[in-house]
């Protein structure tokens, strides 16, 4: 078939190199979100979609909004068969859906219908899900809601952040995603409707989501902390300032503090939580860089009684 690829972080990198390197589909061009500004410069950076797809000669298309005249002739004159999606990051209107002849097909990082939304990794991770994977199906207007093609299946990791556990399914997907174009070009694969139980919603997670509420149990502080790393980070404040937790270890033999109170040893430090305590393995203070918390506490020479998040 031929394909118009849409994506544009770098997890969608992967699904890119799959159908590049499948042989039997070609990638006409790639749809990505516009250069945006990074760094401290503030200079607009290409997508990482983008830079692959330039690397690999192909042409790349950066729509402000999908519905621009001048986009959806482009698409019209390629004439896609189908558009492979991977966290493009805007939503495609009815007359751009119809363009390919066989739909926009989206790569979601979950087992639909759990978890649709736009963080459906880090909402897994912090609701305490043991399994989860990801989906192909079929863009219709509504929500994550159109028929599934197929799924793959990942566990979640006891130690997993948000970031390792999107890194692995990002590959994995990438697999899925190359064999559901086959599938869809000979006609052996049929997109199955979802079923109408066990639909989950993963909203995007905000900063202040991801503050940590010292007052729910050790086991809701590590899925806070795993499910908001790398982004937007959990954290804290700490004598009045932001202090991030970068990596927290559940620790339940300390069950003597009480919630956020501090307790340092020569090469550790301990936070209480609503159930025993958690060893604060990183942070990060306000302004500086990541440290480990043994080196923080010995820095700041926490006084008896101080706790987190007053």
């Amino acid at each position: 078939m031929k394909l118009v690829f849409a994506g544009t972080p770098e997890v969608a990198v992967p699904a890119l190199d799959a159908l590049l390197a499948s042989g039997r589909h070609e990638v006409a061009a790639v749809v990505t979100r516009p250069d945006a500004p990074a760094g401290r410069g503030r200079r607009l950076v290409a997508s990482p979609v983008a830079e692959r797809a330039e690397e690999a000669g192909i042409e790349v298309l950066k729509p402000v909004r999908p519905k621009d005249p001048d986009f959806l002739e482009r698409l019209r004159e390629i004439a896609p068969d189908c558009c492979p999606v991977v966290a493009y990051g805007a939503l495609l209107p009815r007359v751009a859906l119809d363009i390919p002849a066989h739909g926009w097909v989206n790569l979601h990082f979950s087992l639909l219908p759990a978890w649709r939304g736009a963080a459906p990794v880090q909402h897994a991770i912090m609701a305490g899900d043991e399994i989860t994977g990801a989906s192909t199906f079929l863009i219709e207007e509504g929500l994550d809601s159109g028929p599934v093609y197929g799924t793959v299946t990942e566990e979640i990791r006891p130690t997993d952040t948000s970031g390792d556990l999107l890194t692995r399914l990002a590959f994995a997907g990438a697999g899925l995603l190359a064999a559901t174009m086959d599938g869809i070009e000979d006609g052996t694969l049929k997109a199955v409707p979802q079923p109408a139980e066990g639909v989950s919603l993963a909203s995007k997670v905000n900063v202040e989501d991801a503050r940590v509420d010292w007052g729910t149990p050790a086991l809701r502080v590590d899925r806070v902390v795993r499910g908001c790393t790398p982004a937007p980070g959990a954290w804290t404040t700490f004598r009045g300032e932001r202090l991030k937790i970068v990596q927290a270890r559940p620790v339940p033999e300390r069950t003597d503090l009480t919630p956020g109170q501090l307790s340092a040893g020569k090469n550790n430090v301990y936070a209480g939580t609503g159930s025993y305590a958690v060893e604060l393995l990183w942070v990060q203070p306000q302004g500086k860089k990541p440290m480990s918390g043994a080196d923080w506490a010995r820095g700041v020479r926490i006084a008896a009684g101080e706790t987190l998040g007053a």
